[in-house]
C-alpha cells in the first residue's frame, strides 16, 4: 500500500516532518502548519508535497528531533504513478478524478478534492494515475 514512481520525472527534497508523528513509507505527505504530515481524505491538493521516501516509526532514534526528510515530488506534469485502491476499480473508472482515502490509499467512489486521475486498471484493488497535486492542484477545485 503505497504511492510508487512508475513514470516521469521526479525528484527528492528534504523538508520539516512534525516531531513525535508516525509516517507510511511511500505514503502522501502534506504541509500543516510548516511541518509535513500525513495526508487524509481531506487533505487539499495544493497542499500535498509528494510521497515520503521512508517510514517513521516511534522507535526511531531521531522521531522526537526537528529535522528533515526525504520526499519524492513530481518535476514535470503527468508523472504517473502506481497506487492502492479501496476496492471496485474497473475500466471505467479511467479519466476519471478521484479523492483519497487515506495517505496511502485512493477511493474510487469520491471525487469532491480530485488528488488522482486513473489512467490504467491494473486490479480491482491496484490502479496507475497522475496525481493532481502541489502548484499544479490548484486549478481543479476551490475552496
Amino acid at each position: 500500500m503505497s504511492f510508487i514512481r512508475k513514470q516521469g520525472k521526479t525528484k527528492f527534497i528534504y523538508l520539516p516532518v512534525t516531531v513525535s508523528t508516525t509516517f507510511s513509507e511511500h505514503g502522501l505527505v502534506d504541509w500543516t502548519s510548516g511541518f509535513l504530515t500525513e495526508a487524509t481524505s481531506t487533505s487539499k491538493p495544493y497542499n500535498i508535497v509528494g510521497a515520503i521516501r521512508h517510514p517513521i516509526t516511534a522507535a526511531d532514534d531521531d522521531y522526537a528531533v526537528a529535522r528533515l526528510v526525504e520526499v519524492e515530488v513530481p518535476v514535470e506534469v503527468n508523472v504517473v504513478w502506481t497506487f492502492d485502491v479501496t476496492s471496485g476499480l474497473v475500466a471505467a473508472d479511467r479519466g476519471l478524478f478521484t479523492d483519497l482515502t487515506d495517505n496511502l490509499t485512493v477511493n474510487r467512489a469520491a471525487s469532491t478534492l480530485d488528488i488522482v486521475q486513473i489512467t490504467k486498471v491494473l486490479s480491482t484493488t491496484k490502479g496507475e494515475g497522475i496525481l493532481n497535486i502541489g502548484v499544479g492542484g490548484m486549478g481543479v477545485i476551490a475552496d
